[in-house]
């Protein structure tokens, strides 16, 4: 015989069925995720979800209002920079008329004298008070040219010759900076009339001081720019003034610009006209103020969302609060009912779901309770049924077996060694009668304090061996035992039940029935591990019936065999239970059928002791 000594294999579907762990139970042991969790988590998603999308709904149409009236601004700037530019210089306009009309200054420029014009000419000059004074004779040449803060060069006087040769002009561009001018003729008699005698220019310098005014005038910021030369700006630098302008330097669309790092929305309007020079006005507002102000209302719409998040999550532990305690109080008594407890009190109070869900629970326990004492009371009767049947007819053979042997030990013929034969026929009957009453003593009394000790489970298999060699159904039985080399089967045990439960598996390998002319042959192999110490033993019968592996190890459950009350197995593995193992029917067919008992080397309360006898020995 080749036994399977594969003591930690699966068991087969039927025997896994019947006494693997309660998967159930270990899947509602899982942790889920409390409703007063999901509620508050719900409820911070809303609030916070709400607030993210308020503040995006708010900010679109409001950088979109922003971009609008900043762009109305600016439009509104340019047009009140050209009403303001058009008053200037329609006062100097006067003024200059005012200085063409004076005789000593037509007196003067009759003389054609450059240097008797210039000298004279100072002060015209000083009477104007204005930035910008020149004297010109009929042909346009500059006799005379002042400027306040700055010279006079060739190029400048050439400005001025092109100023006078378009009166269209108002604004002077050159290397000493912007200056609006008026151009006013000088004539000897009436204007129709008389002889022209020269021009006479002033004109006001558009600084960065004028810039700045005009800037508080239209809430704006401004800049004056010829080519890529910056003539006067509101900002504190010039030089952060390089811009990036669109192609069209005269556009009523505004664009966007970043200056010294600050973005500005800008728009421009083409002077060049005006100045027989390039010129460019930028007017721009920034950008960036606009954004620290929106800024601030999504930290108020933030603010506001993190408050509504706390309220909301303050209230919804308190209402989660009312909701769930009940539930969990009720979770409570469906956990004390599973574990047994059928008087526990259940919730009477919270919402009106709770309270009829609570209601139809207790219902359902009593109902429970009721077909569960209605079904032990069917299952005792059954089973007292089951033993009375399987122990009364073993009883009857036993004693119709002593009853008739003892009639022949009344014969006073009988030869003394057919009377010690009988005696032995009487003897074993009362041996089986015993055994059968002891196993329904044991059965009676499982679950009762086990006496443990550390012993060798090897040891124990051994005098279970040798009581099994003595029982009837031995004889002709080969017996191996086999136990791994080095392996330490110490274990923390009860020893007269575990001696008591190997003993069942052994016999019942004896009593199995075998194929004709097989001899029967039973193999015991010991393995252990570090938790638990595992028993195998393996026989050449017939196998398992199909019929029985889902309730082979349920009390009084026998086929195939013509001795037993069915308890040996039941009795096995409520022992390896009480040792915090288990016996499973790891294989069976023809010719090979394995058990498998597992016990625990150590109960939990007795860990420490084992260890201590364990370095003792």
């Amino acid at each position: 015989m080749e036994p399977d000594t594969s003591l930690f294999r699966k068991p087969i579907d039927g025997d896994e069925v019947a006494h693997s762990p309660n998967w159930m139970g270990a899947f509602s042991r899982g942790q889920g995720v409390r409703m007063r969790v999901l509620l508050i988590l719900a409820i911070s998603g809303i609030i916070i979800g709400t607030t993210l999308v308020s503040m995006s709904v708010i900010r679109r149409p409001l950088e979109s209002l922003i971009v609008q009236n900043l762009s109305s601004d600016l439009l509104h700037s340019l047009a009140t920079f050209e009403s303001m530019q058009a008053q200037r210089l329609a006062a100097l306009d006067r003024e200059n008329a005012l200085l063409a009309d004076l005789p000593s200054l037509k007196a003067l420029m009759t003389t054609s004298d450059e240097r008797t014009i210039s000298d004279g000419g100072v002060e015209f000059w000083k009477t104007s008070g204005n930035d910008l004074f020149a004297l010109a004779d009929r042909d346009g040449v500059v006799k005379a040219a002042y400027l306040r803060g700055g010279s006079v060069d060739a190029q400048f006087r050439a400005s001025l010759s092109r100023v006078i040769a378009t009166p269209a002009s108002n604004y002077l561009v050159g290397n000493s900076g912007l200056y609006g001018c008026s151009v006013q003729p000088l004539y000897f008699g009436s204007s129709s009339e008389g002889t022209l005698l020269g021009y006479v220019i002033s004109g006001f310098a558009i600084d960065n001081n004028a810039v700045e005014n005009l800037s508080r005038a239209t809430n704006v910021q401004a800049m004056f720019r010829t080519g890529d030369r910056v003539l006067a700006n509101s900002l504190n630098s010039a030089g952060q003034a390089k811009l990036n302008l669109p192609p069209s330097a005269n556009s009523s669309q505004t664009f966007g610009i970043v200056v010294g790092g600050e973005h500005f929305l800008a728009v421009s309007h083409d002077l060049s006209s005006k100045a027989k020079a390039p010129l460019t006005l930028v007017e721009f507002k920034s950008l960036d103020q606009e954004e620290r102000t929106i800024r601030q209302i999504d930290r108020l719409v933030l603010l506001g969302g993190v408050l509504a998040l706390a309220l909301g999550t303050a209230l919804m532990l308190a209402l989660s609060r009312f909701v769930t305690r009940a539930l969990e109080q009720l979770a409570t008594g469906v956990r004390a009912f599973a574990g047994g407890d059928t008087a526990h009190i259940l919730p009477y109070r919270g919402t009106r779901e709770v309270r009829e869900l609570s209601a139809a629970f207790a219902r359902m326990r009593r109902e429970i309770v009721r077909a569960n004492q209605a079904l032990l009371e069917s299952e005792r009767l059954a089973t007292i049924g089951r033993m009375a049947s399987s122990v009364s007819h073993d009883l009857r053979h036993y004693l119709s077996a002593i009853y008739a042997n003892s009639e022949f030990l009344a014969s006073d013929n009988m030869p003394q060694s057919d009377r010690n034969e009988v005696l032995a026929e009487i003897r074993t009957a009362v041996d089986g009668t015993a055994e059968m009453l002891e196993s329904l003593l044991m059965f009676s009394r499982t679950g009762a304090a086990l006496r443990r000790t550390p012993q060798s489970i090897a040891t124990l298999a051994e005098r279970a061996l040798n009581l099994v060699h003595a029982h009837p159904d031995a004889v002709g039985v080969t017996f191996i035992l086999r136990v791994q080399d080095g392996v330490d089967t110490a274990a923390f045990v009860d020893a007269k039940q575990i001696e008591r439960a190997i003993y069942n598996l052994l016999l019942n390998a004896c009593q199995v029935p075998r194929p004709a002319g097989m001899p029967a042959g039973v193999e015991v192999v010991i393995a252990a591990s570090e938790k638990e110490v595992a028993i195998g033993v393996s026989d050449n019968g017939m196998g398992v019936p199909s019929s029985i592996r889902t309730t082979l190890f349920e009390p009084f459950v026998s086929e195939g065999k013509h001795k037993g009350t069915g308890l040996g197995l039941t009795l096995t593995q409520s022992i390896a239970v009480e040792h915090g193992g288990d016996v499973a029917l790891v294989h069976s067919c023809c010719g090979e059928t394995v058990f498998r008992m597992a016990i625990a080397r150590a109960s939990r309360d007795s860990q420490p002791q084992v260890a201590s006898r364990a370095q003792v020995g």
